[in-house]
């Protein structure tokens, strides 16, 4: 089961992190030195993506032109001799019509956001990668579970799950675990939000999935759900009716920046990760804490 192709929902509003987001998309806020987008593309690159669909809204033209060229820029760092920084940007740009845009016209939740994509998708397995949530690793989340896809049969199913307190496993949507295989199982069921006290597990599905091209035909008629939206996870479990789901523990540590503590933790995490920025990173951190 070979992934080509990766669909990344850029419409949402970004209401978590107002009012950063009432002008710039939540997408292109900055861990470091590097957009939202910019990572998870990195990811799905890695891990052998080869057609990137970005679900867009309005007021989201800022991320097409993010991954485009930028022919001002290029002559002005050329004049000045800035060969380090033109090799930055020429590392993040994307080969010729190896990016697709697509409009979600109105905020009808995950599942509506999947669906717009279904023509530039067609008729094969594909990733989805939510844009707001890193896996700080290497290799990356969905090199993973492209990985684990691989050893599936062909209509097979996988999604990235990460454990969670069981005090708050109303907050997410669980999966059930099946006959298990190290870090891979078979789901055995899926509940969005279940109430307290009923969940089946205590692993949360996350921002990344391998999907077959048939969820969009149970998209296409799916009831809203929770939130009043569309929900990818009531389409999940219909399509697991008739192809098998597969979880995925990932290595790797999330951080949900779609949150304000998430983004800053985030932000702390990948600038240790950087050797020039470590120790002066740890000098700061200690100042403030007093120590």
């Amino acid at each position: 089961m070979k992934i080509r192709k990766a669909v990344f929902p850029v419409a949402g509003l970004g209401t978590r992190v107002l009012p950063a987001t009432k002008a710039m998309p939540k997408e292109m806020l900055t861990i470091v030195d590097k957009p939202l987008i910019q990572y998870v593309y990195d990811e799905a690159r890695e891990a052998g993506i080869e057609h990137f669909i970005f679900v867009t809204g309005r007021n989201k033209n800022v991320i097409e032109d993010h991954f485009d060229k930028m022919f001002e820029l290029d002559a002005t760092l050329a004049a000045r001799g800035k060969k380090a920084e033109q090799e930055i940007l020429a590392q993040s740009q994307p080969e010729a019509g190896a990016v697709s845009f697509t409009r979600q016209q109105a905020p009808l939740g995950l599942g509506h956001a999947v669906w717009c994509a279904r023509d530039i998708v067609g008729n094969e397995p594909f990733a989805v990668v939510l844009p707001d949530e890193l896996v700080l690793n290497s290799p990356g989340c969905l090199k993973q579970m492209i990985e684990t896809a691989s050893k599936l049969g062909e209509k097979s199913n996988v999604i990235a799950v990460e454990a969670v307190p069981d005090h708050l496993t109303h907050q997410y949507g669980i999966c059930g675990v099946g006959k298990r295989t190290g870090n891979m199982f078979e789901v055995d069921g899926m509940v969005e939000k279940p109430p307290k006290g009923t969940a089946p597990s205590n692993l949360s599905i996350t921002g990344r999935y391998i999907l077959q091209p048939e969820i969009f035909k149970i998209l296409e008629t799916q009831e809203r759900g929770a939130g009043g939206e569309i929900q990818l996870t009531d389409a999940m479990i219909g399509l697991a009716k008739s192809q098998k789901f597969y979880g995925v523990e990932f290595e790797g540590e999330r951080h949900d920046c779609g949150s304000k503590p998430g983004f800053l933790r985030a932000n702390i995490a990948y600038g240790l990760q950087r050797p020039e920025l470590r120790d002066g990173l740890i000098a700061e951190m200690k100042k403030y804490l007093g120590q």
